[in-house]
């Protein structure tokens, strides 16, 4: 028996060795993904999955987790390579592939959720004649509707200071400016503070697609299944956000630095949906060409992919 010890020793380990390379294949491995976001309630499905560690549960790790003033500024991060997932609005979405960045839309994440906000003494938009209007900068969101106020309204010597949308609060305080055109949760902060909400995309805008979850395209090819992970997450957190309205406010406020009540008021200015279709991106696109902010003959159908969408519903 004890000569046949070292035998059987090697037999277990070698027997071990075997179980170890058959079952390391049934072992789902982690995903490596960076990932950024705007800073306001228009990425709360992120701030939520984040906060419930849901993005964890789904074996996503998070190497890169940045938060951007606006989704002009997040465009740039794009084009970057440790950046393969974005919530972002849908108008820098378009100008980033419209530059070359490979991209593409699997989701949804809102409709409208932009304001107007002028001081107390500016009681209608015929009084924007000659006002001067904080806005960020061309091809943004607020800045498509502006341009789209200024025509519907046939406004007159309109006075634009591009900025961040924080930065548009303090000088709508310190009166450098008269309105703003703002993304939310900031046009409803801004309300907070004694002006007033003018107009908002839903007057403007019918519809409107605000948000969108975007995704590198080497991603899509390297690996669907993160993607379609994604994009549960993405829709379970828009689910419980609807059940959760209170809940959510309090992690949105604790992440914007803000007040819940505030952040609960602005929430019910947007539609939170992952719903998306052709028709609406189409739309932004065509406009987007009318204001000479991309050239002709892009189209929706080459940057949505409402796939892993569908699996969802």
């Amino acid at each position: 028996m004890c000569h046949n010890y070292p035998v059987l020793l090697r037999i277990g380990l070698l027997g071990l060795l075997i179980l170890t390379v058959l079952t390391a294949g049934c072992v789902e491995q982690s995903s490596d993904i960076g990932m950024a976001v705007e800073f306001n309630d228009h990425a709360a499905c992120a701030y939520v999955a984040k906060e419930n560690n849901w993005y964890e549960d789904e074996r996503i790790n998070l190497t890169t987790y940045e938060s951007y003033a606006t989704g002009m500024q997040l465009t740039s991060a794009l084009a970057r390579g440790d950046i393969q997932v974005a919530y972002i609005c849908l108008s820098p979405a378009i100008l980033a592939y419209s530059r070359g960045v490979p991209l593409v839309i699997v989701a949804g994440t809102h409709k409208h959720g932009y304001g107007l906000v002028a001081s107390p003494d500016i009681e209608n938009i015929s009084d924007l004649n000659g006002a001067t209007i904080g806005c960020v900068r061309e091809g943004g969101m607020v800045d498509i509707l502006l341009n789209r106020m200024i025509r519907e309204y046939d406004l007159k010597d309109v006075r634009i200071q591009r900025m961040e949308p924080l930065k548009q609060v303090i000088a709508l305080e310190t009166g450098r400016i008269d309105a703003a055109f703002l993304p939310e949760h900031h046009a409803t902060a801004a309300e907070s503070n004694g002006f007033q909400m003018l107009i908002t995309s839903h007057e403007l805008w019918d519809d409107m697609q605000g948000s969108v979850l975007i995704v590198k395209q080497e991603l899509i090819e390297d690996d669907p299944e993160t993607v379609r992970k994604l994009v549960q997450v993405t829709q379970k957190a828009t689910d419980w956000m609807g059940d959760n309205p209170n809940e959510t406010a309090v992690i949105l406020a604790e992440e914007l630095d803000s007040d819940p009540a505030i952040i609960k008021k602005s929430m019910s200015r947007l539609n939170y949906t992952t719903r998306i279709d052709v028709e609406s991106v189409q739309e932004m696109i065509d406009y987007m060409v009318e204001l000479g902010y991309i050239e002709e003959g892009m189209r929706a159908e080459d940057m949505l992919d409402t796939t892993f969408l569908q699996e969802n519903v």
